[in-house]
């Protein structure tokens, strides 16, 4: 599990749930004064949209898998588009505030439609918003499962998706580093507990690490701890294994 990554999904989760219970409390308003006769297409499917999406973020939270993640990323930003264009067709350029007597019949009467160009400006700017960051969230998704899966995790699209490393991180591991040119190298396996000895012949190399051997000294490697890089000690002479 790597913590950043959890931290910042949780996060951009949180703002999606205000962004959406925002845009529902709205729609729910309008489906109570205009349906079922007044204006019913647009305020079903703006309800819909909201409320579906409130329903898999909570969904989520609990478990989800990046290639699920990504489909239900794609449709909730298709209906957000579908949602913040619809809305901008019917508002249109409409200055709110040149609005005054004006009224808009309700199911019970009739509603200031300066009051409900505002409420739509509202549910267009916040519908934009949230298609925008759900393209950045696939985006990220996407970018972060395909370096999972070239740092050793094959099956990273099927895992839980908690277990993603967020940028600058080795998979399963929380603050471990990788290069930032995405290559990998496979960290060699020690014995735990167990030092590893080289002769005073040629000096003797680790992946990822080249060691300076001083004329007439031994070079005494033992491996790191919790991840560490390996300590490496010259000692004048030679030394063997015991």
């Amino acid at each position: 599990m790597t913590q950043l990554f959890r931290s910042m999904r949780l996060y951009g989760n949180i703002v999606l749930l205000l962004l959406s219970a925002t845009v529902l409390g709205i729609t729910a308003y309008w489906a109570s004064i205009f349906l079922p006769n007044v204006r019913h297409d647009y305020s079903i499917f703006a309800i819909i949209v909201p409320a579906l999406t409130i329903l898999l973020l909570l969904i989520g939270l609990q478990w989800s898998t990046p290639r699920t993640e990504a489909f239900f990323l794609f449709i909730l930003g298709v209906l957000w588009l579908a949602m913040a264009a619809w809305t901008t067709d019917i508002i249109g350029n409409t200055q709110c505030d040149s609005l005054t007597s004006q009224t808009i019949p309700t199911n019970s009467g009739t509603l200031s439609e300066r009051s409900w160009c505002y409420e739509m400006r509202v549910v267009q700017a916040f519908s934009w918003m949230i298609f925008c960051l759900y393209v950045i969230f696939l985006w990220i998704l996407i970018s972060l499962t395909t370096r999972a899966k070239a740092l050793g995790r094959p099956f990273a699209w099927a895992e839980p998706i908690i277990e993603l490393p967020w940028f600058g991180q080795w998979p399963g591991f929380p603050e471990g580093q990788y290069p930032m040119n995405g290559m990998y190298q496979q960290p060699y396996a020690y014995p735990a507990g167990a030092p590893m000895y080289a002769g005073s012949g040629q000096p003797q190399m680790t992946p990822g690490y080249v060691i300076q051997q001083h004329p007439g000294h031994s070079v005494v490697i033992q491996p790191g701890v919790g991840g560490q890089p390996p300590t490496i000690t010259q000692i004048p002479g030679s030394v063997s294994s015991v």
